[in-house]
């Protein structure tokens, strides 16, 4: 019995039976002694546990606590018994089939009566919860150590041959050779060769920090990165007979990193080429629009396209390829998705079977 106030001044003058509070609450609510057992329980504690109330009674509290968790729990009974209260203590106990629960508990002694009273909360959905997040993040972090360490052999491996082929270019002389045809081949080739060693020379600086880099971007011309895009596949799409209609009206350049942007105009462009629909030249659209207040890059494409009901939730994903095609890799939408993302935009799809695809794509 709990005395019930009645009047401002503090003049207790009936009580209330809290019997049925204790009987009908959802958490788990004890009395233990200063001698480590139940003296009383709520129905919530024998349903949780699966334990009778003569039972629960009959055996030492940590009888039921799970056996990694026995030795911290008793020294926190420790402290209970020097009347120091407990509050959102974690600990796991065995119920009677053997299943393994975590309850919080939050624990008040009483010493002049060598008595505890105690609420807890089953809090197991929680820790399963936090459990596949921390595995989550083991197995994100292993993923990224690997992408690190892939980019830097990659990175490194190929700068050789690289030098090797600029190192040729230099050694030409150019001025034996008559042919125009040739000359504008040798200068696309070496142009191209250049480019692909300042990419390679920013992906292994980047591979070669422990910790995620600063990534600088500068004012740039969306006209230029194309321009250097199209020379170095110049022949890939004259091959393809690819249309590309552009217009930057609204706007020409943009606040980006260089090298993430012709990475983004190579992939988009190179994949309008791979996934045009058979029998049909690829059609293309690059366009910049405003939208309130935002600049976006608009791509889009007469192509194959997606089934986005199926890809939507994969369609950034690593290794996700959706087309049976022999140099199908599934890297390139993930390397657009994380240059966009990385500095701030965001990267939107809309698709439709043999209707080809579209790009949104905001900068921050």
């Amino acid at each position: 019995m709990i005395p019930k106030r009645n009047n401002a001044h503090g003049i207790f003058n009936e009580t209330f039976d809290t019997e049925p509070f204790f009987e009908v609450s959802q958490d788990l609510m004890c009395i233990a002694g200063f001698d480590g057992y139940f003296k009383r329980v709520n129905p919530a504690v024998c349903k949780l546990l699966g334990y009778t109330e003569e039972e629960l009674f009959s055996r030492p509290i940590n009888d039921f606590v799970y056996v990694e968790d026995k030795n911290i729990t008793e020294e926190f009974r420790n402290d209970l018994r020097k009347n120091i209260p407990l509050l959102n203590f974690e600990n796991r106990y065995l119920t009677k089939n053997e299943e393994v629960l975590w309850l919080s508990w939050t624990s008040v002694p009483v010493p002049e009566a060598e008595l505890v009273y105690a609420v807890a909360k089953n809090v197991t959905h929680k820790r399963k919860i936090e459990e596949e997040r921390n595995h989550l993040l083991i197995s994100l972090s292993k993923i990224n150590e690997e992408l690190q360490h892939l980019t830097h052999m990659a990175s490194h491996d190929l700068r050789a041959p690289v030098n090797n082929l600029i190192s040729l270019f230099n050694l030409l002389d150019l001025s034996t050779i008559q042919d125009k045809d040739t000359l504008q081949l040798i200068n696309v080739l070496k142009s191209t060769t250049e480019e692909l060693k300042l990419s390679l020379n920013f992906y292994l600086d980047a591979a070669c920090q422990k910790k995620s880099i600063h990534v600088p971007t500068e004012n740039l011309s969306l006209h230029d990165s194309l321009n250097g895009v199209y020379h170095s596949i110049q022949s890939l799409i004259l091959e393809s007979k690819a249309v590309i209609n552009i217009d930057f009206s609204e706007f020409e350049t943009i606040n980006f990193n260089k090298v993430y942007m012709d990475s983004i105009f190579l992939n988009l462009i190179t994949n309008s080429i791979k996934y045009a629909k058979p029998g049909a030249y690829p059609d293309i659209s690059i366009v910049t629009r405003k939208t309130d207040g935002k600049h976006q890059l608009i791509f889009s494409d007469k192509g194959l396209g997606f089934d986005m009901d199926k890809v939507k939730h994969k369609l950034f994903g690593l290794h996700q390829t959706f087309h049976n095609h022999a140099e199908s890799k599934g890297v390139g939408l993930f390397l657009i998705y994380n240059h966009i993302n990385s500095l701030g935009g965001h990267i939107e799809v809309e698709s439709k079977v043999n209707q080809g695809v579209k790009f949104i794509i905001t900068f921050s």
